[in-house]
């Protein structure tokens, strides 16, 4: 019987182990994968007063661009700039490569809306946050 190590574990903020874990498991991918690095992505709207009225920001590896945050003042909802910047951001999406975009909403959100613009249902996460749904959503952008 293989005897077992002694480890110690330790919790919370620790910057040296962090650069460990992420240097670590990016040089696995890299060995299998190839290079992918990552790039940021970020895209706003302004209104006639500069004032930024909508957005979205993420960034882009593995041949995806995920969108992390999208977001429209309650003035711009419905009138056509989230279906601008989406189609924006797949523009960009293409330039750069990607076979796809990738995102997640709430349903408290608009997970209806991206399905009108495209999206796919790829998984749902319930009850998170309790009482609600975490709502996985792709688009291919193979011509």
């Amino acid at each position: 019987m293989p005897q077992q190590a002694d480890y110690r574990f330790s919790m919370g903020s620790d910057d040296v182990a962090h650069e460990v874990v992420r240097a670590g498991l990016e040089a696995f991918n890299v060995g299998k994968i190839g290079d992918y690095a990552y790039q940021d992505f970020a895209l706003y709207a302004r209104d006639a007063e500069d004032q930024v009225v909508g957005g979205m920001f993420g960034h882009s590896g593995m041949g995806w661009l995920y969108i992390d945050y999208l977001w429209l003042h309650d003035s711009q909802r419905g009138r056509g700039l989230g279906a601008r910047l989406l189609g924006m951001a797949e523009e960009q999406a293409r330039q750069r490569g990607c076979s796809g975009v990738f995102l997640y909403t709430y349903s408290f959100q608009a997970p209806d809306f991206y399905q009108k613009q495209g999206y796919q249902l790829m998984g749902v996460l319930e009850d998170c946050p309790p009482g609600y749904q975490r709502i996985y959503l792709k688009k291919s952008l193979a011509a």
